[in-house]
C-alpha cells in the first residue's frame, strides 16, 4: 500500500472541495482523510494501490467545478490511513 500526503493551494475552501475529494476518493477505493487547513489550504491522507493513489493525487490537481487550484504538493507518508475516507476537523 501506498500513502501520500497531499496539500492543495488555491480557492479550495467553501467550493465543497473536502466532500467532492472524499467523494472521488472512495470512487478510486482509497482510504484517507481530507482536511481544511487554517492556511487556507486543504490537506489529505491518501492511501491505497499506487494507481488509486495516482488517481486521487490527478483529480485534486483540478478538484470540483467551483475550485480554483494553484499547486498540489505530494509528500510520501508512513501515516496508516484509517478505514474508509473520513473528512477531518480543520487543523
Amino acid at each position: 500500500m501506498r500513502a501520500v500526503t497531499i496539500t492543495v493551494h488555491g480557492r479550495v475552501q467553501g467550493v465543497g472541495f473536502r466532500y467532492a475529494l472524499q467523494a472521488a476518493a472512495e470512487r478510486a477505493g482509497a482510504r484517507g482523510w481530507v482536511r481544511n487547513r487554517r492556511d487556507g489550504t486543504v490537506e489529505a491522507l491518501v492511501a491505497g494501490d499506487a494507481g488509486t493513489v495516482d488517481a486521487v493525487t490527478a483529480w485534486a490537481h483540478t478538484g470540483p467545478p467551483s475550485a480554483g487550484v494553484d499547486r498540489v504538493d505530494v509528500v510520501e507518508s508512513t501515516e496508516a490511513p484509517p478505514e474508509g475516507f473520513e473528512i477531518r476537523a480543520t487543523a
